[in-house]
């Protein structure tokens, strides 16, 4: 059983469709990567998990039985788009915003204290939050998002303007959060992150879902029988190759040579090796898995299926 599901979900706003009849299954403990391009319906399946809005049609599922007002106990969410009040004090509104979650004040601020001081900002919380950088206001905003400890943990764009360390920084923790038995949604137009962080994955386009699934089984599922041989020597019967296989790039790099093909009648690697065998001495081999970022792409643009 999912730990989270939505189950047929319609979403129309006026004379648009924002999703249609989306379903998704979230496996408990997972990290799950929600994509798709800018206006798919994303923020709109975000908002409905999170009931600031209501779907016209459809079901949530969350750990076993319907999706309630209480569950905002359970749920983190951080929105790409995010805000604090400038002119409050920075620990006063961490406080203020973890009270809104369940904390009662003294246990936020013992919280918020050891948070802070992971994160090093420590002495900026009286500070107005005003003189905070764009990334230290948002390291604020993760730390309240997860102060509460909730099952569900939503991350919208969590990477955005920070610099590779403190990229880095949240990455870690978001592994943590799920390793101490959290499960995450992850939304984000950075593929590499998917493929660093994702366990599954789901992609959303033109309001209907079109693809979801382990991301290694994704990746699996998507390649094209392309391989990358390296080796030393002169391919004497190179036309005995071409004969059977795509050769897609033929070139020498660091003293070796390198081929990448593509097997369009599944002839088998096997005759590939034993081709180029015949002349040189194999270096490396290996199939190319396309990236998680080719398959967005050309999913999106309906060149695969």
């Amino acid at each position: 059983m999912a730990f989270f599901e939505t189950i047929d979900i319609v979403k129309n706003y006026a004379n648009h469709k924002a999703l249609d009849n989306v379903s998704i299954s979230i496996p408990e403990g997972s990290i799950y990567g929600l994509l798709g391009p800018n206006g798919a319906g994303k923020t709109s399946l975000i908002r409905i998990i999170n009931q600031i809005t209501a779907p016209d049609s459809g079901k949530i599922i969350f750990n076993g039985r319907e999706l309630c007002p209480q569950d905002v106990h359970n749920i983190g969410y951080l929105p790409e788009e995010r805000g604090l009040y400038k002119k409050m004090k920075v620990g006063e509104q961490a406080v203020y915003l973890a009270t809104l979650k369940g904390l009662s004040k003294r246990d936020a601020i013992k919280k918020l204290k050891y948070w802070f001081e992971k994160f090093d900002i420590i002495e900026w919380w009286d500070k107005k939050v005003e003189e905070l950088s764009k990334g230290m206001a948002q390291k604020v905003q993760f730390i309240v998002t997860i102060l509460h400890e909730p099952k569900l943990l939503i991350f919208d764009e969590p990477f955005s303007g920070f610099d590779p360390i403190n990229a880095n920084l949240l990455k870690q923790e978001i592994l943590s959060l799920r390793d101490n038995g959290a499960t995450v949604i992850f939304s984000t137009h950075n593929m590499s992150s998917v493929e660093e962080i994702c366990t599954d994955i789901s992609l959303i386009n033109k309001s209907k879902k079109i693809v979801e699934g382990k991301v290694h089984e994704i990746r699996e599922k998507y390649s094209s029988n392309t391989f990358e041989l390296i080796y030393n020597g002169e391919l004497a019967k190179k036309n005995d190759i071409t004969s059977k296989f795509e050769i897609i790039r033929d070139f020498s790099e660091n003293g070796n040579n390198i081929i990448e093909v593509k097997d369009p009648n599944n002839i088998g690697s096997n005759e590939l090796i034993t081709q180029v065998m015949n002349d040189s001495k194999i270096v490396s081999f290996k199939e190319i898995i396309p990236s998680m970022n080719d398959i967005f792409i050309q999913l999106v643009e309906g060149n695969i299926n």
